[in-house]
């Protein structure tokens, strides 16, 4: 029971280190300004979400397992089986704990600093938007040109 539970464990740590990994390669495609691979990038961040997903899920069953075997609460934590866990698994439980603390850090981190980089990418395009306001030339239903995009169309309307 505990060395299955075990297993499930270091499936998901796995996971997590790929998605860390995942979200590393979208963190330097956003540096590098290679933005026509990000969608490769979050779909492979996505698809590991949703590998990670089914794993919480198969964990979830073996934990309450457990925690009946151990004779703990409903609710217990890792700390709490691990707490709880005759040796070896004590050790064990409390490795993967460490990992998981670490792991989820690390993640959440590295989220962070997407999420800022791409933030700041939306607002700087948003200002070039607006300077482009007043200065380029662009062409009326009539066919004329003039200064400003205040009555530009993308799409011509009058059809």
């Amino acid at each position: 029971m505990l060395g299955s539970l075990s297993d499930l464990l270091w499936r998901e740590r796995d996971l997590l280190e790929s998605l860390r990994y995942r979200l590393e390669v979208e963190h330097l495609l956003l540096a590098a300004g290679r933005t026509e691979l990000l969608p490769v990038a979050v779909r492979e961040v996505d698809d590991v979400l949703a590998l990670i997903r089914t794993a919480e899920l198969a964990r979830a069953a073996e934990v309450a397992a457990a925690v009946t075997a151990l004779g703990l609460a409903d609710g217990a934590s890792l700390l709490d089986l691990a707490t709880a866990a005759p040796a070896p698994w004590d050790g064990i439980l409390l490795e993967h704990r460490v990992a998981f603390l670490t792991l989820t850090t690390e993640i959440a981190t590295v989220a962070e600093t997407n999420r800022d980089f791409l933030m700041a990418s939306h607002h700087a395009t948003q200002e070039t938007l607006m300077s482009l306001h007043e200065s380029v030339d662009v062409y009326d239903e009539r066919g004329g040109t003039s200064r400003g995009m205040a009555d530009a169309h993308l799409v011509d309307k009058s059809l």
